[in-house]
């Protein structure tokens, strides 16, 4: 089979990449792992982002800049957002393998952003788990919004996001709210 047959295995899936001050929307290359899969990649420190298209956060509507290409460090990403659920990956990558998962309404929060959402986790919800255990820092989280924090206006909802658990300030499970006193 020559080069010019053989079957591709990478494909683009777009997505909203947010950082600290910006927001890139673009296309990312993935084989066939999924964004689980190249965001998770220990071997490489950073990522490409194609046809990308750049606001900063404080005025999300307007383009500032759009590029061919540019490149993003992974751990100063916060959240990766896309519109399919089936871009994350392949669900054995997703569930770390597990077959038997539990949806946990969570509520998140970053320096910069909160998310709820549904974490999807094998048995009992673990926080220490969820935060230190294995090497993947970019975590699925289903049917989630986002807000920024001091720019409410900046909404995101997402049928699946991956999160990057190094970036998060706080984990709260719905089930576990209290009533607000006034």
């Amino acid at each position: 089979m020559s080069m010019d047959t053989a079957p591709r295995t990478h494909r683009f899936i777009a997505a909203d990449f947010l950082t600290s001050s910006y927001r890139v929307v673009g296309k990312m290359l993935v084989s066939n792992t999924g964004a689980m899969g190249l965001m998770n990649d220990t071997t490489t420190s950073y990522m490409e982002v194609h046809d990308a298209k750049l606001a900063r956060l404080h005025m999300p509507t307007k383009l500032v800049d759009h590029f061919e290409m540019v490149r993003l460090v992974k751990r100063q990403v916060f959240v990766v957002c896309m519109a399919r659920r089936e871009d994350i990956g392949p669900v054995t990558l997703a569930r770390g393998g597990y077959s038997k998962i539990v949806e946990y309404p969570v509520r998140m929060t970053t320096q910069v952003y909160e998310l709820q959402g549904t974490l999807e986790w094998p048995g009992r919800f673990d926080f220490s788990a969820v935060m230190s255990e294995g090497t993947r820092d970019f975590i699925p989280l289903y049917n989630t919004l986002l807000t920024a924090v001091l720019i409410p206006s900046l909404r995101i909802e997402s049928e699946a996001v991956l999160f990057n658990r190094t970036q998060v300030d706080l984990l709260g499970l719905l089930n576990q709210r209290l009533p607000v006193s006034k």
